[in-house]
């Protein structure tokens, strides 16, 4: 009997030991991840670097990822890659840039003779190989792409309801219908919860039944489309990247198995992610390839956009590398030094301007401004963020007449969108960073 009690207290005794190590154990391992956690920035971000075993430098190290993504349809019988985007992200200065470039955008040597296999969203459903489409926006845009991610219409559906939906507001009435497609898009305008299959149907509206589409001043047809879609990912990345999403990633990383396909090696993307939960999507800048739709008699008769190369390799310049060294700043400076007499007079010019930064003052300024060099500001308004202000040609002003205005302001991305339906000639959208 007394062995027997002996016994128990002695297991008892063990027992106690065993547990006692154990918290010792965990108790070393915890302060070591702590210390680890704590040295690779702290927070949610430092957690995820430590756990998939980064230290402090490891982030320093880690270039800015340039991307082009692609979204393709897959409820028709053709590929076409309807949404094309340039993306980068820098995970040191935490900035990140998204360039919409149009679905029609001319490929071909010669414009007269044009065809439909040599827009750009056709290239993909020629050969299924995204290659292809890469290595023509690279020379579209002078830009160094290594990545392409091609993303099925599932991803974005599944995306969106494993996040539990996007708050977002549409900005205008949305109803098309699409029999041949099986595509009913029925959305109203205002803020709202959007889940999968509404997130789909804004991303694809062009134009309702009756031809009405979106504002001339927000971009109809294709240009508002693309504003849309750059807002909506916006808006999706930041609800995305939400703490409570974190222990969604299982789920996010299958569907993007499932329904995407990238030359982006997993064991790649891993290294970025612990700093791109952290992103501020209030540091992305937002633009579309700058160009023009020629008249259709001009085309063979087919419905081809014409990149700006000028505006083109000034908005490239200023969304990927303004930041990277002295010489783009110098190639700024000489564009600004070389500004050209206006070749019209001011007081003929009709301006749009809009708001994009947030700031009531900012847009009086530049209304006061652009009034006192003798412009006729015609109308103004609200519009969605962005950092960087943008100078659109929408009728047949000329580049000169565009650089004294960004003269006038000070600063400014200058592009071309001319369309037959304005009525302004030039559409300014004040940037965040305007003084």
């Amino acid at each position: 009997m007394k062995n027997r009690y002996r016994n128990k207290r002695k297991k008892k005794h063990i027992g106690r030991k065993i547990l006692l190590l154990i918290l010792l154990i965990l108790l070393i391992i915890g302060g070591w991840f702590t210390y680890k956690t704590q040295k690779n920035g702290g927070g949610i971000s430092g957690m995820l670097a430590t756990a998939v075993g980064h230290d402090e430098n490891t982030k320093k190290n880690l270039k800015e990822i340039k991307v082009l993504l692609m979204g393709v349809s897959t409820d028709l019988d053709s590929e076409l890659t309807d949404t094309i985007m340039v993306v980068s992200y820098n995970p040191n200065t935490q900035k990140a840039n998204l360039l919409s470039i149009p679905r029609d955008t001319f490929t071909g040597k010669n414009q007269s003779k044009a065809t439909a296999s040599q827009k750009l969203n056709a290239l993909y459903n020629i050969t299924r190989k995204p290659e292809r489409t890469l290595k023509a926006v690279n020379e579209l845009t002078g830009l160094d792409i290594e990545y392409y991610v091609l993303v099925r219409t599932e991803a974005l559906i599944q995306l969106v309801n494993a996040i539990g939906g996007v708050e977002f507001n549409v900005p205008i009435d949305m109803y098309y219908t699409d029999k041949s497609q099986n595509l009913v898009i029925d959305l109203k305008q205002g803020m709202q919860k959007l889940n999968g299959d509404k997130a789909e149907q804004l991303i694809r509206f062009r134009h309702n039944n009756d031809g009405s589409s979106y504002p001339i001043e927000y971009g109809d047809n294709d240009f508002g489309r693309m504003r849309t879609q750059r807002d909506f990912i916006t808006a999706t990345l930041k609800q995305t990247l939400k703490p409570s999403n974190i222990f969604k990633i299982g789920q996010i990383l299958e569907i993007a198995h499932k329904n995407i396909e990238t030359n982006l090696d997993l064991a790649f993307i891993k290294d970025y992610i612990p700093y791109a939960v952290e992103f501020d999507a209030e540091n992305m800048k937002t633009a579309t390839l700058p160009g023009t739709t020629p008249d259709l008699k001009d085309t063979n008769r087919v419905s081809i956009f014409v990149m700006d190369k000028s505006a083109t390799k000034e908005l490239i310049q200023e969304m990927f590398y303004s930041d990277k060294t002295s010489e783009a700043t110098s190639s700024n400076t000489i564009i600004n030094e070389t500004v050209e007499t206006s070749a019209t007079p001011a007081s003929e010019i009709k301006v749009e301007l809009l708001n994009g930064s947030g700031d009531k003052s900012k847009l009086e300024k530049a209304k006061k401004m652009l009034e006192d060099a003798g412009y006729i500001v015609k109308k103004t308004g609200n519009t969605s963020s962005i950092s960087k202000t943008i100078i659109t040609n929408k009728k047949d002003i000329t580049d000169s007449d565009l650089k004294k205005i960004k003269e006038v302001l000070g600063e400014g991305s200058l592009s071309t969108n001319k369309t037959n339906y304005s009525t302004v000639d030039v559409s300014i959208i004040i940037g965040k960073e305007f003084k």
